[in-house]
């Protein structure tokens, strides 16, 4: 059933659901990788990092909230389950524990890195299906991008 009506023909609400799903999954699972390494961080660059954590986290929820809104919009109905999450994310799991601040670095540069990934692809993929959604992808990748860098310069590679 649905009570929202799209106004995109079905093969291209097919293409930007599956693209705004997955950048659902993804975003919300880069807020909880981010904030579990947030709050296990040490070492001797543990405020710089830490602080620089919740920025990610605040990034990652403030999308995925856009991200979830636009599928609702155009009649998808999003899915932000822990289940849906952890099946469905390109990040790999944060280990228990301590964290040492070299490996938390680590651990988001690779974390962003996969994201970004996915959602270059999803840019491209919808590109003609829906300009709009593709906008909103290119809004968060710039946002992603620019964590990326940041820490990629603070692991020093």
């Amino acid at each position: 059933m649905s009570v929202v009506k799209s106004s995109l023909p079905e093969a291209d609400l097919k293409v930007v659901g599956e693209a705004l799903q997955g950048a659902l999954v993804d975003l919300l699972d880069l807020s909880l990788v981010a904030k579990q390494v947030h709050w296990n961080i040490v070492g001797p660059r543990f405020r710089s990092v830490h602080l620089q954590l919740d920025e990610v986290v605040t990034t990652a929820r403030n999308h995925s909230d856009t991200v979830a809104e636009r599928a609702a919009a155009i009649g998808v109905t999003p899915d932000g389950r822990a289940a849906t999450v952890a099946t469905q994310s390109a990040i790999d799991t944060v280990p228990d524990g301590w964290i040492k601040d070299t490996d938390a670095v680590r651990t988001l540069v690779d974390g962003l890195s996969a994201v970004i990934v996915r959602m270059r692809e999803r840019i491209g993929a919808t590109d003609k299906p829906d300009p709009v959604t593709q906008d909103i992808l290119i809004g968060l990748t710039a946002d992603l991008e620019k964590h990326h860098w940041m820490f990629q310069a603070e692991s020093g590679a």
